[in-house]
């Protein structure tokens, strides 16, 4: 109670005045004093977007809804809102255009995503059947399909002899990121598929990867991603991006499980919510970025 009064008491009254102090002291205003107080990256379009979502001003709330069109219109806006002087804070309307595009381009981000989730696997969908086919001859390069619906699909962790039952939840998306890793991480998928088929510690597959498609979703969703994605992007974040951050999951949930070394695949959920709590707690460090890329530099 105490802290949702503070929180109230803080945005509502005395943020205003204190914003007002530091503007007499220094001559700036606040997304100035930002600019100078903070490196590119999350740290800064965090705080950026903070700021804009609580002023009592419309032309700065409205900054974090504009497009990717409106940005620079909005920019102007802003810097006369604010009567900024162009010639004696030469970098201001560059570091408030890259925040703005980083803010729009994480919603638009975020909508292409959904779009991708909301698309079912449709198997009179040439496209979805060709990109299926693709996903087992990424995987499984020596041997051949015995047919269209078969058992062979467990063996790469599907579980039935027809995929698309198990992509009902994640629609495309899943596809698309499993298909994505093993394209361009096709070593590692094939040694993590080798992998889940330890005759212990083994799990399925697929099954997971489209779990990790979930955690992934949920991440973008809640706005956990931003830290990672403002200090991966100085711009407009693109699908790559986010297909990105999954092949990190794959990668990293393989290790943590093997790591782990679970009772059973019965105990799955418990080490996929600590494993989900473990990326929760990494993407709350501003400096950090996740991408297996990083990862293979170690």
């Amino acid at each position: 109670m105490f802290v949702y009064l503070w929180g109230y008491l803080y945005s509502n009254f005395f943020r205003f005045w204190l914003k007002w102090i530091l503007r007499q002291l220094t001559g700036k205003c606040e997304l100035q004093r930002i600019f100078g107080g903070s490196k590119e990256g999350s740290q800064r379009t965090l705080k950026i977007e903070y700021s804009l979502g609580l002023s009592k001003s419309k032309v700065l709330r409205n900054a974090v809804h504009v497009s990717e069109a409106e940005v620079e219109k909005c920019v102007l806006g802003i810097m006369k809102e604010k009567k900024i002087n162009i010639q004696k804070d030469t970098g201001f309307k560059t570091s408030l255009q890259v925040c703005l595009l980083q803010i729009s381009g994480y919603k638009k981000l975020y909508l292409e995503v959904e779009n991708l989730r909301k698309v079912p696997y449709d198997s009179d969908n040439e496209e979805h059947e060709k990109l299926l086919i693709q996903l087992w001859n990424l995987l499984m390069p020596h041997e051949n399909l015995k047919a269209r619906i078969t058992k062979q699909w467990c063996d790469i962790g599907f579980q039935g002899d027809d995929p698309k039952t198990d992509f009902r939840g994640m629609g495309m998306l899943g596809l698309v990121n499993l298909v994505y890793f093993s394209k361009h991480y096709t070593n590692e998928a094939r040694q993590i598929l080798s992998r889940s088929n330890h005759t212990k510690l083994g799990y399925s597959y697929a099954i997971v990867g489209i779990n990790l498609t979930e955690m992934a979703y949920s991440l973008l969703k809640s706005g956990a991603l931003k830290s990672h994605l403002y200090n991966l992007v100085p711009g407009l974040p693109q699908m790559e991006h986010f297909h990105q951050f999954y092949c990190y999951l794959v990668y990293e949930f393989d290790k943590f499980w093997f790591e782990e070394e679970p009772e059973s695949i019965m105990h799955f959920n418990h080490y996929r919510e600590k494993f989900h709590e473990k990326v929760k707690g990494l993407l709350l460090d501003y400096n950090l970025v996740l991408t297996l890329q990083n990862i293979k530099k170690l």
